[in-house]
């Protein structure tokens, strides 16, 4: 059996962009994927705090240091620039492996950056 678990998040971020004409996904400044555990392609829920929306998109890398987080095609009509969402990733596990497992938790500053 295999459980789906909480791998990892960023916690509180703030959308820099909503970019509507763009195939979809959500960009995330490189260095801030990194901190959180987070591979390009892989897919995560958003969940805004602005509006109570939660959606479920796929990772595209932005720009190291640039602080970016766009959601883009259709998701752009789910948060407004500004707003605070929290991106969470999740994984299979065994239940021996979800018990020795720990998530990976980001607090970035209100520039998205993480020191």
């Amino acid at each position: 059996m295999l459980l789906t678990i909480h791998k990892s998040k960023i916690h509180r971020a703030r959308i820099t962009e909503a970019n509507l004409n763009y195939v979809g996904s959500i960009t995330i400044d490189e260095a801030l994927m990194e901190a959180a555990n987070f591979y390009e392609g892989e897919k995560v829920q958003i969940v805004n705090n602005n509006n109570g929306e939660r959606i479920e998109t796929y990772v595209i890398k932005g720009e190291r240091g640039s602080g970016v987080l766009c959601l883009n095609g259709a998701a752009a009509r789910k948060a407004e620039v500004g707003d605070v969402v929290i991106i969470i990733s999740y994984a299979l596990m065994t239940p021996e492996e979800a018990k020795n497992y720990s998530p990976v938790t980001v607090f970035p500053d209100e520039n998205n950056s993480v020191n």
